[in-house]
């Protein structure tokens, strides 16, 4: 599981800056870092205030994360299948529109 990547991904397509979530969230921008690069886990209640800085709910962060080696063997098949689409419409629900001219 890659939460770390999952969160750094949603802040950068939010177009948020690391030092914007880590004060939000009331962390470092240092500890954020490590979080991201998965260096450090996040106790239960950082992770919702990065959720909620994020704004995407932590279930969300997690089926995110995870990849076909965090599904039990026998249920790998179904989520290679299902993985794509269901993330495509988590991030198209969750996305930020863009800014017209």
């Amino acid at each position: 599981m890659k939460l770390g990547n999952a969160i750094r991904d949603i802040r950068k397509q939010r177009g948020l800056s690391q030092i914007q979530i880590a004060s939000e969230a009331g962390i470092t921008q240092t500890y954020l870092s490590l979080i991201e690069g998965d260096k450090k886990e996040p106790n239960l209640s950082t992770l919702k205030t990065i959720s909620d800085s994020l704004g995407v709910p932590v279930p969300i962060l997690f089926f995110l994360a995870m990849d076909e080696e965090d599904v039990a063997p026998k249920k790998r098949d179904a989520f290679k299948i299902i993985s794509p689409s269901v993330k495509s419409l988590i991030n198209e629900f969750f996305s930020v529109p863009k800014k017209r001219d």
